[in-house]
């Protein structure tokens, strides 16, 4: 049997990893839409994907597959055909908004006029102008004398970050229905990838975009190959926690025992589990100074007639993660080295949003130096890559890539 897909742990050496290089999404962001697009600055594009290829090198310098979501979702997109190509198209503009019957027709024409797959693929995450369709004389009545520069189709910058809109777990996924508005179109290019392409078509979803419950990759984090923890979030409902590990306990070709939900506050600042809290040894995590503080953790196990039972654990973080790990002793390393005024600076450019990319390795933006510096002393090799314009996006090397193979222990 193919695994295309294998994630038991946060830690284990990491094989191949599926990143988004930014493009003209970038350019379409302007101050008017930042708060409507969860950005809240503009990265400077050039910059930007200069720092995403120094990120994408030092992984491929570890040995490390990096493949991108614009060529896994042509790729599916062409074994497909016309037929899906066109449900494609169709679904994504209907996705985003786009209800006139003859501005539909228009987007679709634009688009399917892209011949290049993978140009289409960026045309769609950068967003359509209104200014483009009047170029091909396809726009007229009302809609001919709106202002130039109006999104007749919003950007998807925070594409950028592929921990959200999927997640992979054990040999199979998670596929999102996202919290915000602005990021629903995200998980549809995982979805086509799903059923399309001919390497990924044989992985198991425990979780789909269609269900009624929002839930974001960044919240998932498997510890162990029993072990899965999930932030109860700003964007992670409770109600999608359960339905998951109803799903992922159905499946008797893993061996997962435990779904941890973790109650973290419901703000920004927090976001996701991995704003606050990244795995980086065996026995050691990069945390928020905040997060040390809960104390409202659930232990989902399996049921009887495939339920679930929730049970609340009435200990901190520290034992919680000392107990399901099996290890005597967990180093939590202080974001900031906890110091409140660097912790506070170094949180806003996700200093523990860490990508660990073998036991005791992480890959960590240069701008975070007193975190870094922390880690260093507590044994952990830290690969710095540059951060002016990508951590303006508000997430870090742990939210700008999804594990897709990690190496397995024998059992």
């Amino acid at each position: 049997m193919r695994n295309s897909i294998c994630n038991f742990s946060e830690i284990k050496p990491l094989k191949k990893v599926l990143m988004h290089r930014p493009g003209d999404e970038f350019l379409n962001l302007t101050p008017n839409t930042l708060e409507r697009l969860l950005f809240d600055d503009i990265p400077y594009l050039k910059t930007a994907q200069a720092e995403h290829d120094a990120y994408a090198n030092a992984l491929r310098a570890e040995g490390i597959e990096v493949v991108y979501l614009v060529n896994l979702a042509a790729e599916a997109l062409e074994a497909g055909g016309r037929t899906v190509r066109k449900k494609f198209l169709e679904q994504f503009i209907a996705e985003a908004g786009v209800t006139s019957p003859k501005i539909v027709k228009h987007c679709f024409d634009f688009l399917n006029g892209i011949k290049d797959t993978r140009e289409m693929v960026r045309k769609c995450i950068a967003g359509i102008d209104i200014s483009e369709l009047k170029k091909l004389g396809s726009v007229s009545g009302f809609y001919a004398t709106r202002d130039v520069g109006r999104m007749i189709i919003d950007p998807i910058p925070n594409v950028l970050f592929q921990r959200d809109p999927m997640a992979t777990i054990g040999h199979g996924a998670t596929l999102h229905k996202m919290w915000s508005v602005t990021r629903t179109r995200e998980s549809i290019f995982a979805e086509y990838i799903f059923k399309y392409h001919p390497f990924y078509d044989d992985v198991k979803l425990y979780y789909d975009r269609t269900e009624p419950y929002c839930i974001e990759g960044g919240d998932i984090q498997v510890l162990s190959d029993e072990v899965v923890a999930i932030g109860i979030s700003q964007r992670t409902e409770p109600d999608a926690i359960a339905n998951f590990a109803k799903q992922l306990f159905k499946d008797k070709s893993n061996h997962f025992k435990y779904v941890l939900a973790i109650d973290i506050p419901d703000e920004r600042s927090f976001m996701h589990l991995d704003t606050v809290m990244t795995q980086v040894d065996v026995d050691k995590f990069a945390v928020q100074d905040a997060i040390m503080d809960i104390s409202t953790i659930y232990e989902i196990t399996p049921g009887r007639g495939g339920e679930i039972e929730i049970v609340e654990i009435h200990q901190n973080l520290t034992k919680v993660l000392e107990k399901y790990l099996h290890l005597s002793h967990v180093e939590l390393i202080k974001c900031g080295n906890g110091r409140r005024i660097d912790a506070e600076r170094e949180q806003w450019s996700d200093g523990v949003n860490l990508l660990c990319i073998r036991p005791g390795v992480v890959i960590a933006y240069d701008r975070n130096f007193v975190t870094n510096q922390a880690l260093k002393k507590h044994g952990i090799k830290v690969i710095e890559i540059p951060s002016s314009e990508l951590s303006r996006g508000r997430g870090g090397s742990h939210c700008m890539s999804m594990a897709l193979v990690r190496e397995e222990e024998e059992r």
